[in-house]
């Protein structure tokens, strides 16, 4: 599965990550961002949202997880 590097989503700019950690597995993480006219741009970055032993894997679940927050938050 592959995961545009920067894609749009209700507003945000979606930017999924994965780290590869020295076991070799794969931390997930996003960097979310929206610009707002009242109150400028907003950043939101969250890391180690879980491990995985694939990239593909950690960033589909970073893509995922940014989706539903991005939901949750309206």
């Amino acid at each position: 599965m592959q995961i545009p590097v920067t894609s749009q989503y209700r507003g945000y700019a979606v930017r999924p990550s994965a780290h590869c950690l020295p076991d070799g597995c794969f931390s997930s993480n996003v960097m979310l961002k929206r610009s707002d006219t009242r109150s400028g741009p907003m950043l939101y970055e969250f890391y180690s949202l879980g491990y995985f032993s694939s990239k593909e894997d950690a960033l589909g679940y970073s893509d995922r997880w940014a989706r539903d927050w991005i939901d949750a938050r309206g």
